[in-house]
């Protein structure tokens, strides 16, 4: 097949597999296509041929049937396609057969997400977890995929041996990467929690942005802290974390973070490799759920955020308490018409991070949030111990004073750790 010159001419093909849980919302073919097609085309894919194409049965030799994937070889020899995106998970076999029968590249949703990420990461932490995904991924192929792998090296050395095949070589050198990149990342973890134990310190309270990818995170961002974190519309503009300061309407100061979006089946290797990046999730004290309000597919964006939070309970990663300290923030108001033609709003702030219309309310719940955290504590301050009394001015809110001779009694609300942390000072 020969290629036309210009960018790469693509084909999504989508094997929808209808399920039957009860009542559980299940995401609709077209918007699951529409989704892919934009991770296609955010690496600069030209999308010249879609399909959905319904699963009766999945084929162990390539997941289709032998009808549709001669009908789809025809549509894509017509439309000079050179690579095939599909949106689904592909064994080794599933992938080398299909490329086969239709003479062109193919690959799954992991391989088009972790290509994603490869192309986005800027920062060293980033590229460590795009390149540990990369090689998870890549060792799960080395299964009988590639003939030439097969070929056996001579053994050296003083022992000898019957020598390798190269398939065992390339598993072994992987696996030898991995583990030094995993070393590598076990650093950056504790590099972070440096950081975080001096953000403590400070100490400032954290809110962290979470949400599918393109709910406007990074816009929303940019308009609470006047950053200029690269916002675009495009899935997975953001990888690597970000944080500002931000000053709430009570003058209470808190640290601002932007994190990578979540995407509906998460390949397995990145939830993992990306354990440190979420790990700012799991220290917030306030989470911003953001989602756009103007997706038709908002609902089940939301379960799939939803999911991937309760998933990283399961694993540890995160306190079961997390849903008290979310607060739900419907992003893109202005595409339906402003913050009060906004469905669904109980319990929610809209916003348009686009106009700036609500975001002064969003401050404001943020600020409630936090505060209903606090506890409140007395406490008798010698007269002459002003620096204890500044502590408590400075790290929490003072909310009555009395003065005497010998000391001043304060009525004052503070985080639990802060007030830990001060009567650790006794």
């Amino acid at each position: 097949m020969t290629s036309r010159a210009g960018p790469t001419r693509a084909a999504v093909i989508l094997p929808w597999e209808r399920t039957s849980r009860g009542h559980e919302q299940h995401r609709a073919a077209d918007a699951r296509l529409a989704e892919a097609v934009g991770l296609a085309a955010s690496i600069g894919l030209v999308v010249v041929h879609t399909a959905v194409l319904p699963l009766r049965i999945r084929r162990p030799a390539t997941l289709m049937g032998e009808g549709q994937v001669a009908l789809q070889g025809e549509a894509l020899g017509e439309q000079d396609v050179t690579v095939v995106i599909v949106d689904a998970a592909l064994s080794p076999v599933q992938q080398r057969n299909l490329e086969r029968a239709w003479n062109c590249k193919v690959i799954d949703r992991t391989g088009l997400i972790l290509d994603i990420f490869g192309e986005r990461a800027a920062t060293r932490e980033g590229a460590l977890q795009v390149e540990l995904a990369h090689l998870e991924y890549q060792r799960s192929r080395l299964v009988r995929s590639w003939t030439h792998l097969e070929r056996q090296r001579g053994g050296f050395g003083f022992l000898g041996g019957p020598g390798e095949t190269q398939i065992e070589a390339d598993r072994r050198l992987i696996g030898d990467r991995i583990v030094r990149l995993k070393k590598e990342l076990e650093q950056v973890r504790r590099t972070r929690g440096l950081h975080r134990s001096a953000r403590r310190r400070v100490p400032f309270p954290v809110v962290a942005l979470v949400g599918y990818t393109n709910a406007g995170k990074s816009t929303l961002f940019n308009a609470l802290t006047g950053a200029e974190v690269v916002a675009r519309d495009q899935l997975f503009a953001t990888l690597d974390p970000t944080m500002r300061g931000l000053q709430l309407p009570s003058g209470r100061r808190v640290i601002l973070s932007d994190t990578v979006g979540f995407i509906s089946e998460l390949p397995h290797e990145l939830v993992e490799a990306f354990r440190a990046t979420l790990e700012e999730v799991a220290e917030a004290d306030v989470i911003l759920h953001v989602r756009d309000a103007a997706h038709p597919d908002s609902a089940a964006q939301r379960t799939d955020v939803i999911a991937v939070l309760d998933d990283m309970v399961a694993d540890g990663a995160l306190d079961a308490d997390w849903p008290s300290r979310t607060i739900e923030v419907l992003n893109k108001a202005d595409l339906l018409g402003g913050v009060a033609q906004v469905p669904d709003r109980t319990g929610a702030v809209a916003v348009s991070a686009m106009t700036g219309e609500g975001l002064d309310a969003l401050a404001a719940a943020i600020d409630g949030r936090i505060a209903a955290g606090m506890e409140t504590a007395d406490y008798q301050i010698p007269s002459g111990d002003g620096a204890r009394l500044a502590w408590l001015y400075q790290h929490g809110e003072v909310v009555d004073r009395q003065d005497d001779d010998a000391a001043v009694h304060v009525t004052v609300r503070l985080l639990p750790a802060d007030r830990a942390r001060f009567e650790r000072r006794d």
